[in-house]
């Protein structure tokens, strides 16, 4: 892990603000999703790069009662429910 020596203070909600430098290096932007990530004793920020819940393919997803879902998936769900 890369230190930056960047301390920042949370607010009284808990929020911290990114610093321009980071945001940029990273591509984040305003109104970008950014998801949250424990792992030990770390809090860990990645920008959300949205993907199929069940193969995480991230190409021709369609959105289903707000889930991403790939064409490969979508198809075999398709066929599987015909089967059923």
């Amino acid at each position: 892990m890369k230190a930056t020596g960047i301390v920042r203070q949370l607010d009284s909600l808990g929020r911290i603000v990114l610093p321009i430098e980071l945001r940029r290096t990273m591509d984040i932007n305003a109104k970008d999703l950014v998801e949250i990530y424990v792992e030990n004793n770390l809090i860990i920020l990645k920008k959300h790069h949205p993907c199929c819940i069940f193969c995480y393919t991230s190409t021709n997803l369609h959105t289903y009662m707000g889930k991403q879902i790939c064409d490969k998936c979508c198809s075999f769900l398709q066929t599987y429910s015909e089967q059923s």
